[in-house]
């Protein structure tokens, strides 16, 4: 038993190694079998400079080219006014919106015709004496002929007269004719605040127009924006819509900027005229004012520029796989956003094999390999 003592411990280690022996063997034996696992598949596009039409959108509202509070300019009660001057009427350009009472007006007319008519026949007379003085002085001496004999003086004072006269027809006719309110313009009636048998005084002010003959719409261009706008701005074109369960499409134009850039938002503005908004002198659908619209309009042309999807993009870099099969990172300068698109300008080079499907976590150097490939590979097979 003393023995089997001593002899135990030492049975106990050779069993304990040679069970390690056999776990290592067995371990090591499946791994020099194991093969490394193979390089991940990616998607790429072979991607080329093109040239990029940038196009800006921006949203404004329809508001009228001018508008135009009318006032009388004599006195007098109104008599007759349009059927369409009320609010919400269109009236023609010329067309009398109102009358005034015009008998006092007729007149004075008269009267100023024959202040004129009576100044003119004392011309005539003084011109008639004049001549008379003339061939008489020639009979006189010399030092008794002089102005006021020849009558200059007289013959002026009746030509002043005359003008005067003339002046005071022009007024009195102007009166007269200002007793009818005419429409400046093809115009849509705001408001209209007489009504026939009023007493009006002269600048009463009888009603307020919006010129239907031009719209404008001022549309905000953020700062990002502004570098892309045409040159020259005026007379690009411009297409508008205002959305709805009818959407209505119009052309128009871009005529100016206004110059400024707006403290609050840091945002410039241009403006865009639309012709005959409410369709009056055409066929086109009328966008009234008050309509907010969507503008859309070209800008500059990009040159060189490569057009790439949003979401392969992260932090302004994208992944090339090189003629080895490995990964490298690329950092672009992005000059535009439209969409779901970007387009730079740097960062890659004609036919870069671009990756659109990365793996889950990329690294410089890693080895990948093409899904074209692959698809061949199976197809061999």
């Amino acid at each position: 038993m003393k023995g089997l003592r001593w002899f135990l411990p030492l049975i106990i280690l050779g069993l304990g190694y040679l069970g390690y022996t056999a776990i290592a063997a067995t371990k090591s034996a499946p791994q020099q079998g194991d093969a490394a696992p193979p390089p991940p598949i990616v998607e790429t596009r072979v991607v080329q400079p093109t040239q990029h039409q940038v196009l800006l959108r921006a949203h404004g509202e329809v508001t009228p080219l001018e508008t135009t509070q009318l006032s009388a300019q004599v006195s007098g009660e109104v008599v007759t006014w349009h059927p369409n001057f009320v609010a919400g009427g269109i009236v023609k350009r010329g067309e009398v919106l109102l009358s005034i009472e015009p008998d006092n007006y007729q007149a004075a007319v008269l009267t100023a015709e024959a202040d004129l008519a009576s100044a003119k026949a004392a011309l005539i007379e003084e011109q008639a004496q004049a001549a008379v003085a003339k061939r008489q002085a020639k009979s006189l001496p010399p030092s008794q002929v002089t102005d006021l004999y020849l009558r200059k003086p007289q013959v002026l004072s009746a030509k002043a007269r005359v003008k005067s006269a003339q002046a005071a027809l022009k007024r009195a006719q102007r009166d007269l004719d200002n007793c009818q309110v005419t429409a400046p313009y093809d115009a849509l009636v705001v408001s209209r605040d007489i009504g026939t048998g009023q007493y009006i005084s002269a600048g009463t002010h009888v009603g307020t127009l919006n010129s239907v003959e031009a719209a404008e719409i001022h549309l905000p261009i953020a700062g990002f924006d502004s570098l892309f706008l045409p040159k020259p701005l005026p007379g690009t074109d411009v297409h508008l819509v205002r959305n709805g369960s009818e959407p209505i499409q119009r052309q128009a134009k871009l005529v100016r900027d206004l110059g400024i850039v707006e403290q609050s938002t840091r945002m410039m503005r241009v403006v865009v005229r639309l012709d005959d908004p409410y369709g009056i002198q055409s066929a086109q659908p009328a966008l009234p004012f008050g309509s907010y619209v969507e503008a859309t309009f070209k800008g500059k042309t990009l040159e060189r520029v490569f057009k790439l999807p949003q979401s392969i993009i992260n932090n302004r870099q994208v992944w090339v796989v090189d003629q080895a099969g490995k990964l490298s990172p690329r950092t672009l300068r992005v000059v535009r956003t439209e969409g779901q698109y970007i387009y730079a300008d740097q960062g890659l080079t004609p036919n870069d094999q671009v990756v659109t499907t990365p793996p889950e976590f990329p690294e410089p150097g890693m080895t990948v390999r093409l899904s074209s490939e692959v698809s061949t590979e199976g197809d061999d097979e």
